[in-house]
Parts: C-alpha cells; structure tokens; sequence
C-alpha cells in the first residue's frame, strides 16, 4: 500500500541502525570473552546478567512494556554468553593444542 510507504521506510532505517548496533554491541561482547578466557573470568556473571536486564527495563521506562525487554534483554544476553562460552571453549582449546 502506498500510503504505508514512508513508514515503512523508516521502520527499515530504524532496523539497519538497530543491527549495527547489535554488531557493535556483539564486538564488545567479543572482546570481553577474550578477555575472561585469558583472564580464567567465568563468561556469566549473574550480578551483571540482572544488572543489564534490569537497567534495560528502566531505560524503556514504561514506553515499551517491561516484560517485552525483560524478555528481550534475556535472549540477548544469552547470546552474549553462549558467544563468550565459544570463545573461552576456543581458547582453552588453543591451549591444548
């Protein structure tokens, strides 16, 4: 529909910079896991794993249903830790070999 258009193409703008900004995000998250591995640091730290989740239920503010971020910020979190585990697995895999 025509009238949907601009809107649409917005929302497609919107989306780019949200990935870029998981990429970015997920590169942090990179170096982080590098960092735990040659440290020994365990990938999940459950103090922080709250702490992001919560912190991200406030920035919503009430604009977008808390429960929906909670949710949210629990899948990316898990990401984030899955990933860190890979890299810590790889390490101590490099270290081995």
């Amino acid at each position: 529909m025509k009238i949907l258009k601009p809107y649409r193409a917005r929302i497609d703008a919107l989306d780019k910079q949200l990935i870029d900004l998981f990429i970015e995000r997920f590169q942090v998250i990179k170096e982080v896991g590098h960092l735990k591995a040659r440290e020994n640091i365990e990938a999940v730290l459950q103090d922080r794993v709250d702490a992001v989740r919560n912190n991200a239920v406030e920035m919503a503010d009430g604009e977008i249903d808390g429960a929906f971020i909670y949710q949210l910020w629990t899948d990316i979190i898990k990401y984030s830790c899955d990933l860190e585990e890979d890299i810590k697995a790889s390490y101590k895999d490099s270290k081995t070999a």
